[in-house]
């Protein structure tokens, strides 16, 4: 397994623009076979700061992701919502899947 935290930043005025785009991303990226989970949090404290939780069963499977429609949509409709570039932070699983 291969986890991704994708930590964002958007203008305080788009943020619900960015929910509504990111929840539709993630409703399709869970459809993919190579994608475990897809989980879009939100920050208490400060509305619009996300972090988009995304679990891929190989490399492949994040390669494939990024090649999907539904990715250059949600890419390209977000771009201008940003407050500060978009990070990641990837992750191994160190849990077996048998678990």
């Amino acid at each position: 397994m291969i986890i991704v935290h994708v930590h964002v930043q958007v203008k305080p005025e788009c943020v619900e623009a960015f929910r509504a785009a990111t929840i539709e991303n993630a409703k399709n990226s869970i459809l993919e076979p190579g994608i475990a989970r897809f989980d879009v949090i939100q920050e208490q404290n400060d509305a619009s700061r996300f972090v988009l939780i995304e679990i891929y069963r190989d490399a492949a499977a994040t390669a494939a992701h990024k090649e999907t429609a539904h990715y250059a949509v949600w890419r390209d409709a977000v771009a201008p919502m940003m407050a500060a570039p978009r990070t990641s932070v990837k992750y191994n699983g160190v849990i077996p899947d048998e678990l």
